[in-house]
């Protein structure tokens, strides 16, 4: 599955149509666009950090959120309505400080919904932090 947009072009559309995503900062950052991948860092701050110094589950699924609508982007095109319709993730450690990855591999690219396996690691890590699956309603091209 060939990406239709880069990740310079996938980042400037988001910039676009879904500013808040930079509310308090750029934290999220696309670092790669792959075929049928996409890679988005997390460069948690204070505000995603939860008591103990962890990143957040709901920093995490947030960014598992959003990188699956930048690999369905980065193979779709510039569709603004696509939409979560499920994302279900399981916390499996608590991860380092430092920056997370989420490495985004679509499993499915219908007419209607796009599939999309996520798993999440500290930079440089093999072991997951977390890994979720998000299905996406894509509308009508």
């Amino acid at each position: 599955m060939t990406p239709v947009m880069s990740s310079q072009e996938v980042s400037a559309f988001l910039d676009e149509v879904f500013p808040q995503i930079h509310a308090g900062g750029r934290a999220y950052s696309v670092d790669s666009i792959s075929d049928g991948e996409a890679v988005v860092r997390l460069s948690a701050t204070e505000m995603h950090l939860r008591p103990g110094g962890t990143v957040s589950g709901p920093a995490m699924m947030a960014l598992a959120d959003l990188a699956a609508y930048v690999a369905i982007l980065a193979h779709i095109g510039p569709v603004a309505l696509a939409v979560t319709t499920n994302l279900n993730i399981n916390f499996l450690r608590k991860p380092e400080p430092g920056d997370l990855l989420c490495t985004c591999r679509i499993l499915k690219l219908g007419k209607r919904l796009a599939v999309v396996d996520c798993a999440i690691a500290g930079e440089g890590e093999e072991d997951y932090v977390a890994h979720a699956t998000a299905t996406y309603s894509v509308p009508p091209r």
